[in-house]
């Protein structure tokens, strides 16, 4: 059950389009779904469809084209490595595959102490930049190497006092 507080959000991100469009406001509130429970369930979707007034299968459609909705829970740290074709030729594959190794997990899979989740995604923009990674849909990293990969991992582990 969607929070009262988040359908005040809600209220407030339907308000920045005219009346008759309040579906332009579902990326936002499956945003703030996703902050509240920490991912987008079923039941969110259709409290979300109901309230902008859509499909339930038009709320799904977003959802899942998105990979920065997590249909699931996810670790503390969801890291989303580029494995588009121009970032494959530029060892994206290869940080993938390091930090499979380096985490002890595979590729969609949550470390057993929930503080890592990875996965792969599409295009990052970034290309020149590869291989690169987003922490959290919003960290960008660049130019990731095995070494600069072990000390993001090691950051972020000191962080939560798990070095």
């Amino acid at each position: 059950m969607i929070s009262e507080e988040s359908k005040t959000r809600f209220e407030q991100e339907v308000a920045k389009y005219p009346a008759d469009q309040r579906q332009s406001a579902v990326m936002a509130c499956l945003s703030i779904a996703q902050q509240e429970f920490g991912f987008v369930s079923a039941e969110s979707e259709l409290e979300i469809a109901e309230f902008l007034g859509m499909s339930p299968m038009a709320v799904h459609e977003v959802t899942t084209f998105y990979n920065m909705y997590n249909q699931q829970p996810v670790g503390k740290y969801k890291l989303n490595v580029c494995t588009n074709l121009p970032c494959q030729l530029r060892d994206g594959a290869r940080a993938l595959q390091h930090l499979e190794k380096r985490l002890g997990i595979s590729m969609g899979e949550t470390t057993s102490d929930g503080l890592f989740t990875l996965q792969q995604c599409e295009c990052l923009g970034a290309c020149a930049d590869s291989p690169v990674l987003l922490v959290n849909d919003r960290t960008m990293c660049s130019f990731m190497s095995n070494d600069k990969l072990d000390q993001l991992v090691d950051g972020l582990r000191a962080a939560e006092g798990k070095a």
